[in-house]
């Protein structure tokens, strides 16, 4: 059988059906555990390490050497440090950082399939077809991800224009029925005016950089905490505004999958009479939550917990931004990149820039 490509090219492979399956999570559960990276990032360093030694004992040319070095030095150099500052600041998830590690780890170097070892000629002789003059695979990966990421925010602002709102917001929100929170993932936007206003001045505009949010996990955890269900919450929004109507012993708040969207109800639930006329020190019992559970229930503060539950009680429509499951743009960049090859160089090419 003809080589198509070598023995460490061969393996790379591997990563196709696995970012598949990881892209299949994301969207599924957004979540990824961490032991699923082992087997992926235990390949990428034997890999790199089985290529050091090809370069080092090989018959390659100083200036070849040098430049696979340079090559791991970027991708390992520059690829983690920025994956890691990116999760820092909150651009990307904890999935999102570890499976760019594994990536630059494992793709210094572009990947070699000759096709036309197999008969295929043409432009498809050998994959990828397009490939970068610095000529770090993992870059050619990450580019990739985000102009597939790029897409998504056009097909949201799409689907919100076909069915009537147009606005600032309509690129990174939707909305849905309040009782449908707790089977959606995402982030609960609360605007100022409680909808998406249509100036689209420059002063309208400014209102958007105030939303105030509310992870839906978040609200998932409180529900189970709390043993509540958020049609009970809708319910009655009075009674469980007051926070002296909290379980004496609530239920454990689980990590906010949409399996945990209220738990086991908590007998010790207590009804009373009011005299505050709604005015508490804690409504809704957010800093109890939050002091209980001794973590930030993904960065939610008592405030903003506070008010996505005024919203989710009063309001009959919401709008929330689902956010990008990372992981499938991942996939699809991938794929792209061991196919066609690096579609931002490609497109400076073609105007002259590169």
């Amino acid at each position: 059988m003809p080589a198509i490509a070598s023995v460490p090219d061969l393996l790379r492979l591997l990563v196709i059906p696995f970012f598949g399956y990881v892209a299949w999570r994301d969207i599924a559960t957004r979540r990824v555990p961490n032991r699923t990276w082992i087997p992926l990032a235990v390949l990428a360093v034997v890999l790199l390490v089985w290529e050091f030694y090809v370069v080092m004992t090989g018959d390659l040319a100083a200036f070849q050497q040098q430049r696979f070095y340079i090559r791991v030095a970027i991708s390992i150099g520059f690829i983690i440090p920025l994956t890691y500052l990116f999760w820092l600041i909150g651009g990307f998830g904890g999935a999102d950082a570890k499976a760019f590690f594994v990536i630059a780890v494992l793709f210094p170097t572009y990947p070699d399939y000759a096709l036309a070892e197999l008969g295929v000629g043409g432009a498809l002789g050998s994959l990828p077809v397009v490939q970068t003059a610095v000529g770090v695979f993992s870059l050619t990966i990450l580019s990739n991800t985000v102009l597939a990421g790029a897409a998504y925010p056009l097909l949201l602002a799409g689907k919100n224009a076909v069915t009537g709102y147009v606005s600032p917001g309509m690129f990174v929100a939707k909305p849905i029925q309040a009782e449908e929170a707790i089977v959606e993932y995402g982030t609960l936007l609360d605007f100022p005016d409680r909808r998406f206003i249509d100036d689209l001045s420059l002063g309208g505009m400014s209102s958007y950089f105030s939303w105030r949010r509310l992870d839906l996990d978040a609200l998932r955890m409180y529900l189970q905490w709390r043993g509540l269900s958020l049609e009970e919450l809708r319910a009655d929004p009075e009674q469980y505004r007051d926070p002296t109507t909290l379980p004496d012993e609530p239920n454990p708040p689980g990590d906010g999958m949409i399996e945990t969207d209220g738990g086991q109800p908590v007998d010790s639930e207590k009804t009373v009479e009011s005299d505050t006329d709604g005015e508490y020190d804690d409504p809704w019992g957010a800093e109890a939550f939050l002091d209980d559970i001794e973590g930030s229930a993904y960065g939610t503060t008592p405030e903003g917990l506070q008010e996505g539950l005024d919203t989710l009680s009063e309001d009959e429509v919401v709008w929330i931004s689902p956010g990008i499951p990372f992981l499938v743009p991942l996939f699809l960049g991938v794929v792209v990149s061991f196919t066609y090859g690096d579609l931002l160089f490609a497109f400076l090419e073609a105007i002259g820039f590169a």
